[in-house]
């Protein structure tokens, strides 16, 4: 089975692209959410102009083989990595550092039968 995660514009995607003879939905879909809430739960900015708005758009959308957190405002981006004249306030990156080893534990777990 071939799985991966990306980030990129604002978002971050857990994806599997192999059929699988287990529920890896089901994981994906648990460790999506996951993923959000650690996305939410990250995106208090503290410098700088705040009106909540990034982490308000907040929104996970899952589909058979992907699950995707993504910030629905338009400079979600630039405030996760920042620009040469505002620094960095990482929401997104953070949480998917957090969700990867339980999301790859969990796949490995269903792969194994254990």
């Amino acid at each position: 089975m071939k799985f991966g995660f990306d980030i990129n514009d604002g978002g971050a995607t857990l994806f599997f692209e192999q059929a699988v003879n287990f529920d890896a939905h089901e994981i994906l879909k648990d460790h999506g959410s996951r993923l959000h809430r650690r996305a939410v739960r990250n995106a208090v900015f503290t410098r700088g102009y705040s009106t909540g708005a990034t982490r308000q758009s907040i929104n996970l959308t899952v589909g058979r083989d992907e699950a995707r957190v993504k910030a629905g405002t338009d400079y979600s981006g630039y405030v996760e990595v920042g620009t040469r004249k505002m620094e960095a306030q990482p929401y997104m990156g953070p949480a998917l550092e957090e969700t990867i080893p339980e999301f790859v534990a969990d796949l490995e777990k269903g792969m194994t039968g254990k």
